[in-house]
């Protein structure tokens, strides 16, 4: 019986250095180009998405600075209102107020409610694709929940600090990071394509190969014939690379038979 052994792949770092450097060029190419379809996409089809926030402060009807009872019953308040912010009631009158084209649940996933730790503050934040619009919606929001905290809560509601804004530049998406992104992925595809066409072509092509994959040492060059250019010879030098190919697994053959 003989037994077959697996052909290993040796990769010269060296070698393959000077591979990607002679490749450059297709390297800077497929970058450049996953750096404009990206940044191309970005700016043709992913709508901008811009943000408002209003503050509001947090206190009750006894607040006092020097009370410690107060202070901890406004903390406990603002993590109540913090969840009445974006209940049913709250949103589903802000729509019906501004007549907005959207559910409760489409409105809810605009509006984010933070709570700055150690603080009695509530930061509540509005994305729209409309900057106007998002500064509308989170002014009613901020003014409703305001009304409806005191009324339901039978407390003092929280004052409003500062209303919205009207946002200048998009929150999202990132036109640099998403053209870094496209230009990484560019970069990484081009360089995994010559690596792996590299490490596939088993072609004889030197006369460092010939002593390196077949242990014969070169006795001499045959040079092309004067007035014969490359592109006439292509043909022949496929077919004596195919039977280059084929002597050396013939090869490879044999020697794994004598070894088993």
């Amino acid at each position: 019986m003989y037994e077959e052994k697996n052909d290993e792949i040796e990769i010269d770092l060296r070698e393959l250095f000077y591979v990607l450097l002679g490749k450059i060029w297709i390297i800077i190419l497929v970058t450049a180009l996953g750096l404009g379809i990206s940044a191309g996409y970005t700016t043709a089809f992913i709508k901008p998405v811009y943000s408002s926030t209003s503050w509001m402060y947090v206190l009750s009807k006894s607040t006092s600075i020097t009370s410690l009872t107060d202070l901890q019953m406004g903390t406990s308040l603002t993590q109540d209102y913090q969840v009445f912010i974006t209940s049913r009631p709250v949103v589903d009158q802000v729509i019906q107020e501004l007549e907005l084209n959207m559910t409760y649940a489409q409105l809810v996933n605009t509006i984010s409610v933070e709570n700055p730790t150690n603080s009695r503050f509530l930061k509540i934040t509005v994305q729209h694709n409309d900057p106007y619009m998002a500064k509308t919606i989170v002014d009613k929001l901020s003014d409703i929940s305001s009304v409806c905290m005191g009324e339901i809560m039978e407390t003092q509601g929280p004052n409003v600090l500062d209303y919205g804004h009207v946002a200048e530049t998009p929150t999202s998406p990132s036109l640099m990071k998403n053209a870094a992104i496209g230009a990484v992925l560019g970069f990484v595809l081009s360089v995994a394509c010559i690596i792996v066409i590299y490490l596939m072509n088993d072609a004889i092509q030197t006369t460092e190969d010939v002593e390196k994959y077949l242990g014969i040492n070169t006795l001499g060059l045959i040079p092309l014939e004067e007035g014969v250019s490359k592109r006439s010879t292509r043909g022949h030098d496929k077919d004596a690379a195919r039977m280059r190919r084929q002597k050396r697994k013939a090869a490879k053959r044999n020697a794994a038979k004598q070894n088993a």
